[in-house]
């Protein structure tokens, strides 16, 4: 019997304001090519008839409805900030769907957060209507979701220890990197498809790294094709960008589909 596709949908390629940012006059806030209209970073893991997401954060809502979704069978956390989590509460429709508790996988750490933010989830005596979800902890080792076979990266973002994942082998997410350990790259060889994020060109910053950086960590890895997510609008223009980049490589944008 032959093994299920993978299929990568991009639900949110922006950064933590996400593009065009409340207020803001900058030309690429103004911008009228969608591929500058970014949402929160997140992706949708399609195989079979199961359905992940890497992360949910604020814009999960509209994103799963851009993205004509029907069901979402777990969710794998990168990390416990706010663009990356908070649309936990929005799975609701997805779990009365089911009829099931929602599998939720991360580092402990990142599992105890939820339950500060979510508390009224996992309270002893819910409140009718709550969503529910199944805590899974992530240790450093590969585990399976169904048909997905994952292997979880140690990555930094700044000094905080957060996750990437590696998927069925051939496709690396890695998101607000600062620092990818020499370890953690070896584990990386050999993927086909490499997304990392890259937060803008110029001006250093203090947890994410900036795209030359990440152009040299994509070098390293030696991915086939890899694709650049978490942007904020100081990167620039979409297709201008997308020009100066080496052979290979390109700036993801929202609701690009990639098959594996």
């Amino acid at each position: 019997m032959a093994k299920s596709k993978l299929k990568i949908h991009f639900l949110g390629t922006g950064t933590s304001q996400g593009i065009p940012i409340i207020g803001s006059d900058h030309p690429v806030c103004l911008s009228d090519n969608p591929k500058d209209k970014r949402l929160r970073a997140s992706i949708l893991l399609e195989k079979g008839d199961k359905v992940l997401t890497i992360d949910c954060g604020p814009d999960f809502r509209q994103q799963m409805l851009r993205a004509k979704a029907q069901r979402l069978d777990g969710i794998l956390f990168t990390h416990e900030h706010t663009d990356h989590v908070l649309g936990l509460d929005d799975i609701r429709p997805l779990v009365f769907k089911s009829g099931k508790d929602m599998p939720v996988y991360g580092l402990e750490r990142v599992l105890n957060e939820l339950h500060l933010r979510f508390n009224y989830m996992f309270q002893e005596n819910k409140y009718p209507g709550v969503p529910t979800v199944i805590e899974n902890p992530i240790k450093m080792e590969p585990f399976k979701i169904y048909d997905f076979e994952i292997q979880p990266i140690h990555l930094y973002h700044g000094t905080l220890p957060i996750l990437g994942y590696v998927i069925d082998g051939k496709f690396a997410y890695l998101t607000d990197v600062k620092t990818i350990p020499e370890e953690s790259i070896e584990l990386l060889k050999g993927v086909e498809v490499l997304v990392i994020s890259a937060l803008r060109k110029e001006v250093e910053h203090f947890s994410h790294i900036l795209l030359a950086d990440a152009v040299e960590y994509a070098k390293k890895i030696g991915a086939r094709k890899t694709y650049f997510t978490h942007i904020s609008h100081y990167m620039g223009f979409h297709e201008e960008v997308n020009q100066e980049l080496p052979l290979g490589m390109e700036l993801a944008y929202d609701t690009l589909e990639i098959n594996l």
